[in-house]
């Protein structure tokens, strides 16, 4: 049954209502686009990003960061193309949910820059979180890969 609101339906619920599909498409490009960034980031700068995880005591970081690229690109990919998207979803709860418990660790920065640096891609990954929860459960719409393997 579908949800009713108990207010008149506005212009703001027509217009998500008619582009739902594209609105969709749109929120799968924009939760991509971090993943593109920071593997493209990490593979232009290798050697810095091996540096960030030496820094952080993670074991085999050259490993560490070709696996994290690796992930961020399927990711990428998963949600663009929006194929196995609510399993790409399922990824990136979990790739997010340890990116942030290893590398955002705000509170354990002296207060200043760092931590505010910090407390912002905290932030910013528990927005993720939502965003992947969010297409968990709408899948991948209309204009999907997923929709059309269906048949």
């Amino acid at each position: 049954m579908p949800f009713r609101s108990p207010w008149p339906t506005s212009q703001i619920d027509k217009f998500a209502t008619s582009n739902a599909d594209l609105l969709i498409l749109v929120g799968r490009i924009l939760l991509a686009w971090v993943f593109v960034g920071s593997a493209y980031g990490a593979l232009t700068n290798f050697s810095g990003s091996v540096s960030y995880f030496r820094s952080l005591n993670l074991p085999v970081p050259q490993l560490f960061t070709a696996t994290t690229v690796i992930l961020e690109i399927l990711i990428s990919a998963g949600l663009i193309l929006c194929i196995g998207t609510r399993y790409c979803a399922i990824l990136v709860l979990l790739f997010v949910f340890a990116a942030t418990a290893i590398a955002h660790r705000y509170w354990e920065y002296p207060a200043g820059p760092q931590q505010i640096g910090q407390y912002n891609n905290f932030l910013k990954n528990i927005s993720i979180l939502g965003g992947a929860l969010l297409i968990l459960v709408t899948g991948g719409g209309r204009f999907s890969f997923d929709r059309r393997l269906a048949g």
